[in-house]
């Protein structure tokens, strides 16, 4: 898969034949590197050195796991991209290939684009297949037996060689390079001094044994000084603990278990008091159905409590979140999102849950959705869904995706919170006393919002019944048509509430285009660079907004009044936030709306943004 086809189906029969130059003129900071491998053959750690090597040379850069969904033995690719420009979108060209899998390496060969690199085992003989690709063979199994003794770590060992003679090739700074390794292996001292060996000898055989023929060269930036490196689900973990997070129930699923393994680890480490006593219950629930349930359970009983799932996890919630908006009951479901439907492919990405997530169960539904677009924002809108489920007293989605959830991203150092928890409209005794009683599902403030008690609460008044059938104001108990109508009236209300309270869409207008472009998560970071080109290629300014929430705030509204023609770009096939705005905006303005798609399981690309807008716009 060294480029777009991801290994699903044969590249090209014939590759152009054009023969290289000697030497290409330098290409500097600005090329992907893709590593085929095996699963399971622990090139992970090999692949995280390459990458935090050029991450702490100071250059901007992005890792992507393209991994099989089944068993080990299977292809996977890792791709690098350093970007001087700070672009971490997926780039749909493969510029430098490691081919460490024999079962793919004539594919992956026949896939790169004429002028790229390519370092291979040199017993492959992949020059065979391109005379219009600098060829690298290298001796991986020789150089691994002359430092690793053992034959059963061999394969392991293997993948430092490549790490080695990448360094050399491109220029890398070795201290950078050992650093990254130090700290991969900080808890095995014999393991890092193995693996250190086996990258000099890969470096030293680059040095001695090859020609540099291509142009590809890492320089120091300082593009990366004071960032981190993390991935979505980690900082949505974080998130969660700081918002006090005091109930968890899950059921594993990729991609959204390393979030809830990850809270595991931060919480032991936490929020376990000086005696020993943990301030937390995190329960692995036998099945998605029990996990939403025993959330529910817990935010009526007062708890804060999440669970994390995907697609499929998702449609088997769909009654208790459907008793959770009705009953009014708080709790937060983060979905990991990828491809469906049914299982689909369980390891690729996709934005295809919006439409299931905003109406989940039966009857008349709408539940309120955040969408970050970064893994800041896993970590902040972590917080702030906490806080949202307890002011709107509503389940409270968390749209994350597998790209975003389990990919490395480059971070500024997440801010310590200073606001203090928001719990809503939640009646103590003494309030009891004063007001002399409350009706749970009463529209005091005109917000749609009721008030309510905490189960334990020391007070006569302070009971009420929680039900999913028919309740008037008083949660009693009715089948009258003007309760009913009443109560989902306010409960519209309270969903027009929210567009107030969720985070609001990021606007950069420039107030003389008539063109506009709809984004939101992850494609955020195509559509960035897709813009730069649009300008520099094309000589088209591009307005732009990235959604940031469901329901949309009126933000969204003037900005698609304030343009002639909007593209919305999503990767789904069924265009789900374009039906999304349909559903809000005005009959006169969804005729502006255009789509623009991508839903095959690879992140999305600027590219392929790009050419597809220009070609709608018949440019």
């Amino acid at each position: 898969m060294a480029s777009e086809n991801a290994g699903a189906f044969s590249a090209s029969a014939t590759a152009v034949q054009t023969s290289p130059q000697a030497t290409q003129k330098p290409i500097v900071n600005d090329f992907s590197i893709q590593v085929a491998t095996v699963n399971g053959s622990g090139s992970q750690s090999a692949n995280l050195i390459l990458l935090k090597s050029i991450f702490r040379m100071g250059i901007p850069v992005s890792g992507k796991n393209l991994f099989p969904s089944n068993i080990a033995g299977l292809p996977t690719w890792y791709t690098i991209r350093a970007s001087k420009h700070g672009y971490v979108a997926r780039k749909k060209e493969i510029d430098i290939l490691i081919a460490m899998n024999p079962e793919t390496a004539k594919e992956d060969m026949l896939s790169l684009p004429a002028g790229a690199s390519a370092i291979y085992e040199d017993s492959a003989d992949l020059k065979q297949f391109r005379d219009d690709v600098h060829c690298y063979p290298v001796p991986f199994d020789k150089l691994t037996a002359s430092v690793c003794p053992e034959a059963k770590l061999r394969k392991l060992v293997k993948n430092m060689i490549y790490v080695g003679v990448a360094a050399q090739l491109l220029g890398m700074d070795m201290e950078a390079v050992e650093a990254a390794l130090r700290k991969q292996f900080a808890k095995k001292v014999k393991a890092a001094e193995l693996n250190w060996a086996a990258v000099q000898a890969g470096y030293e055989y680059a040095a001695t044994s090859l020609t540099k023929q291509d142009g590809f060269r890492l320089e120091r930036m300082h593009a990366t000084d004071g960032k981190i490196i993390i991935d979505g689900n980690a900082a949505a973990a974080l998130g969660c603990m700081f918002a006090g997070v005091t109930v968890v129930t899950w059921y594993p699923i990729t991609p959204s278990s390393s979030l809830v393994e990850q809270l595991i680890e931060y919480m032991k480490k936490y929020r376990v008091e000086p005696d020993g006593k943990a301030t937390f219950a995190i329960v692995q629930a036998e099945d998605e159905l029990a996990a939403i349930g025993a959330v529910l359970g817990a935010g009526w009983a007062g708890a804060r409590s999440m669970t994390a799932t995907a697609g499929p996890g998702i449609s088997l919630m769909a009654e208790f979140c459907g008793l959770g908006y009705y009953a009014e009951l708080p709790g937060v479901i983060f979905d990991i999102q990828r491809t469906g439907p049914s299982t689909g492919l369980p390891t690729r990405t996709q934005q295809c849950d919006l439409l299931a997530v905003a109406f989940l169960s039966h009857g008349d539904t709408k539940h309120p959705m955040l969408i970050p677009g970064s893994v800041q924002e896993c970590f902040e809108f972590a917080q702030a869904a906490f806080d949202l489920a307890e002011k709107l007293q509503t389940p409270i989605f968390v749209m994350s995706d597998l790209d975003l959830g389990m990919n490395n991203w480059m971070s500024e150092p997440f801010a310590y919170p200073e606001k203090p928890i928001a719990r809503g409209k939640v009646l103590s005794a003494d309030d009891l006393t004063k007001l002399g009683g409350f009706a749970r599902y009463k529209d005091v403030d005109g917000d749609g919002v009721g008030y309510r008690t905490l189960p334990g609460t020391n007070h006569p008044l302070a009971s009420y019944f929680t039900r999913g059938s028919g309740h008037n104001e008083k949660a009693q108990y009715t089948e009258r048509p003007d309760d009913y109508v009443n109560n989902m009236e306010r409960l519209s209300r309270k969903f027009e509430t929210a567009r107030s309270l969720l985070p609001r869409p990021q606007v950069v207008q420039t107030g003389k285009s008539k063109l506009g472009i709809i984004a939101f998560g992850t494609s955020d970071f195509a559509v960035q660079e897709s813009r730069d080109q649009l300008k520099k290629e094309y000589g088209v300014d591009a307005d732009y907004i990235r959604l940031r929430a469901y329901p949309f705030s009126r933000e969204v509204h003037e900005f698609v009044a304030s343009h002639e023609r909007v593209y919305v770009v999503e990767q789904n096939r069924d265009a789900q936030m374009l039906s999304l705005l349909k559903l809000d905006l005005s009959p006169a303005e969804t005729v502006k709306l255009r789509s623009i798609l991508h839903f095959n399981g690879l992140p999305i690309d600027a590219r392929s943004v790009t050419d597809e807008l220009i070609t709608q716009e018949g440019i």
